[in-house]
């Protein structure tokens, strides 16, 4: 993938929340809002909290392939498409950035919802190539950060790097939307703004020993993950929150994006 002209893009986090995000024009306003200030992109990169697999993957590159990767949602979420282009060029050259990991193909794995139901938003004309990277589980969150960092010169190519997922997220705690934000999930949040005000890489990476309530957080930290490749791609940039909040009771919206 060739140098591009286009001014250094953006780095982001997106917290995808539940599927029905991509039905629901007043929760997804705040990422059309974020998606107008953000520069053309040439091809878009996602790293997604739904996707796990070891070693490092490259998923399919022939565009316009998704998943419905969910169940007991109303019928008209199954019916929805995101049809973006394949990004081919752009696996390429991630294989080459990521040497210094191991790194295989997966011509098979569809788009799941952590990337199509946010970009539904972000990008509704689905004009642009669209490529998932896996977020292996048996990375340390360490390595997670290099990751992002080896990705990160993708940005001067005109790639925008999006991690998805949640910076609380624990759906055996959710309650109805309004209700009261748990204690527990506040200071989680807070922790993360704090340091991400900082530019604290190493307070986002060391969280599980250092946060609060993380275990109560992230029972499983799926979601918690693609915000350390995001930081790291980030390359010590300053952070702002284009939105933040609460859905189902202790659900963090709080989304992030870093730029010059």
């Amino acid at each position: 993938m060739p140098p591009s002209a286009t001014p250094r893009m953006p780095v982001g986090f997106v917290a995808h929340g539940a599927p029905t995000l991509a039905m629901d024009a007043e929760k997804g306003a705040p990422l059309v809002r974020w998606s107008q200030s953000i520069p053309e992109a040439r091809a878009i990169l996602v790293v997604s909290a739904h996707w796990t697999d070891a070693p490092v993957r490259i998923g399919q590159t022939r565009g316009g392939v998704i998943m419905h990767d969910f169940g007991g949602f109303p019928a008209e979420l199954y019916r929805m498409r995101y049809d973006a282009p394949g990004a081919p060029e752009l696996a390429t050259r991630v294989e080459s950035l990521l040497g210094d990991f191991q790194v295989v193909r997966d011509e098979r794995q569809p788009l799941d919802h952590g990337v199509w139901v946010p970009l539904v938003h972000l990008r509704p004309a689905a004009d642009v190539p669209v490529l998932q990277v896996s977020m292996p589980r048996d990375l340390s969150p360490g390595r997670l950060v290099a990751l992002g960092r080896a990705l990160a010169p993708l940005r001067d190519e005109g790639v925008w790097i999006l991690g998805s997922g949640n910076v609380v997220h624990n759906l055996r705690r959710i309650a109805p939307d309004g209700s009261a934000v748990p204690s527990w999930a506040e200071e989680m949040d807070a922790y993360v703004g704090e340091a991400l005000a900082r530019g604290d890489v190493d307070a986002l990476a060391s969280a599980r020993e250092r946060a609060p309530a993380y275990a109560l957080a992230h029972p499983t930290d799926e979601h918690y993950r693609p915000l350390l490749v995001a930081a790291g791609a980030a390359d010590g940039q300053r952070a702002t929150i284009p939105f933040d909040g609460w859905e189902y009771g202790s659900i963090s919206r709080r989304s992030v994006d870093w730029r010059s």
